[in-house]
């Protein structure tokens, strides 16, 4: 039994499988770094939302392909950061915080700083490989490619966005939304690509306000895009993505310069 269908089981993640693909084997000679940043990101992103329990460590050192020791200095230095806590005995387990610490200098636009030009770089790369994402995942789905719990599982993702509660439930709900329409396309690097995307656009999402009516508007395009994937409708999947994808983009363009 994998960590993801664990994770089913006993409901300590809420996004089962999502883990399985945006954790993958480390290299040896960066392991340790690279066991931090992917788990972080994973927490970022939604995979771990705050609350939830990390699957064990030894499923964690199968997903990441390290030994356990890496596995626990990892954690260690996530402990440290202030991202989670562990909790020992009968119970226990490693808790993802309800809120992560961000030292006050590299909040908001400062956290910009010097990374303009790959940022906007970022932006263009998102509007090629997301919507070539959604395309492919249609595609699946008209050849009945994707398992009935897939398609329930993109249509959750869409819901928890729609109903999300506050501004920080939303943006991990968004992103756990677009990363299940990488997914469902099943390309190991399209969900490699997306991942990379999401993780830039959650940083200069950051670094503006929330604007209502632009969550309305995305809303709506989210549905189109979902309804478009399940119905195996390529070409609009792959149309309203990228008009998505592009009306992100010159929004924040236009707040950040």
């Amino acid at each position: 039994m994998t960590a993801g269908d664990r994770g089913v089981r006993d409901g300590r993640m809420s996004k089962p499988g999502l883990d399985r693909v945006i954790l993958r084997p480390v290299r040896a000679h960066h392991a340790f770094e690279a066991c931090v940043e992917q788990l972080a990101l994973a927490i970022r992103l939604g995979i771990y939302p705050p609350g939830s329990t990390l699957p064990p460590e030894r499923d964690l050192a199968e997903l990441l392909a390290v030994s356990r020791t890496t596995l626990r200095e990892a954690m260690t230095a996530l402990r440290s950061a202030g991202v989670v806590q562990t909790r020992r005995g009968r119970g226990g387990g490693t808790l993802v915080l309800d809120s992560v610490p961000v030292d006050e200098k590299h909040s908001g636009a400062t956290a910009l700083a010097g990374r303009q030009d790959d940022l906007r770089d970022s932006l263009d790369f998102r509007a090629i490989v997301e919507p070539g994402a959604a395309a492919l995942a249609a595609l699946r789905c008209g050849r009945d490619d994707v398992r009935a719990d897939d398609r329930r599982a993109l249509e959750a993702a869409l819901e928890a966005v729609e109903n999300a509660p506050d501004e920080a439930i939303h943006r991990r709900a968004d992103s756990i939304l677009h990363l299940t329409i990488a997914r469902l396309s099943g390309s190991a690097r399209l969900i490699t690509a997306v991942t990379d995307a999401q993780d830039d656009l959650h940083t200069l999402l950051q670094a503006i306000p929330v604007l209502p009516r632009n969550i309305r508007h995305s809303t709506s395009q989210h549905r189109s895009i979902v309804a478009a994937i399940l119905s195996g409708n390529e070409k609009q999947a792959n149309r309203v993505m990228h008009q998505h994808c592009s009306d992100t983009a010159a929004l924040l363009r236009g707040l950040l310069g």
